[in-house]
């Protein structure tokens, strides 16, 4: 047996040595982010916090058969008991069917808020990033204007101006809402923003541009998958903190007013007994907390699985 022939026997061997390679599974940022968020304990707590408050504010029926709105003067501040779990108010109602369906119109407020702001903001941030020039400093310049004014305070400004008095149930989350998009939109336009500056001049951008792939299609397809992960961690926060400002417009007497029910409202009407019925102003306070920990502890989970340095 020659040389040669020795050689390619033994490359041959090599060869059947080598297994052959399977199919690879694909990965993308989303499926690392959830193989990192089902490993976070965090993660599920918050899951399980925000069920809770969400079926609260969808079926309350599941949590309670009373009427949230029957009083009786004659229960009048009464303290935790097996009729009433919770006590009573000043006014004789139900603190623990208060608290199960103020969650209604909190949450919606929050949802409602998050979601209009994100489609706002994106919308506003990606065109001006995309397009550059003198459309990017007219909406960048009209952003600065509404960031400068903070949330709370111009919520308190427009919704002292334009007061909702006898207005529907919905007209009023609305308003609520509305001034909330108003004044939120700014920062997720600036976020949004910086990262479509960050993702066009990369090289499949470019690629696809010199493709002729239309402009709507390059946002579509490769600008807005790789650009949105910063913006939907910050709106996951931002809904804990719409909650947290609907609540303190509402104590306030501007936002959501009675009979609409929310846990803003019932802090407002607790502080008229505060030192005699301490027992009125803790539990819708308890709710208004752990809901929006919820959703913090949500967005800081969101945050660290989208974050390739933290893995």
């Amino acid at each position: 047996m020659t040389d040669a022939t020795r050689e390619q026997l033994s490359e041959d061997q090599a060869l059947t040595a080598i297994p052959e390679a399977g199919p690879q599974e694909s990965r993308s940022l989303a499926s690392d982010a959830w193989r990192a968020l089902r490993k976070n304990p965090l993660f599920w707590v918050s899951i399980a916090l925000i069920t809770v408050f969400v079926l609260m504010a969808v079926v309350p029926q599941l949590f309670t058969s009373k009427d949230p709105t029957f009083a009786d003067l004659r229960n009048s501040r009464q303290t935790p008991s097996s009729q009433h779990w919770f006590g009573t108010d000043v006014q004789g109602y139900d603190l623990y069917a208060r608290c199960i369906y103020g969650a209604r119109a909190s949450i919606m407020v929050g949802i409602l808020a998050s979601l209009f702001t994100l489609i706002t903001g994106t919308a506003l941030g990606i065109f001006s990033g995309y397009l550059g020039g003198w459309a990017d400093s007219l909406i960048s310049r009209f952003a600065d204007i509404f960031f400068a004014i903070p949330l709370l305070l111009g919520g308190i400004v427009v919704l002292s101006a334009f007061p909702s008095d006898g207005a529907s149930y919905l007209t009023v989350v609305l308003r609520v809402v509305l001034v909330m998009v108003l004044f939120g939109w700014p920062g997720i336009a600036r976020l949004m923003r910086s990262s479509v500056l960050q993702v066009k001049p990369q090289d499949y951008v470019q690629a696809a541009r010199a493709l002729g792939a239309s402009p709507w299609r390059v946002v579509r397809s490769h600008i807005l998958p790789n650009a949105i992960s910063p913006v939907i961690v910050v709106s996951t926060i931002n809904l804990g903190a719409f909650i947290t400002v609907e609540a303190a417009l509402s104590f306030l007497g501007i936002g959501l007013t009675p009979p609409t029910i929310s846990w803003g409202v019932m802090i407002n009407d607790a502080l008229v007994t505060l030192r005699t019925s301490q027992h009125i102003l803790l539990f819708p306070s308890l709710f208004l907390c752990l809901t929006v920990l919820g959703f913090i502890m949500l967005g800081d989970a969101v945050r660290d699985a989208f974050d390739p340095k933290s893995r």
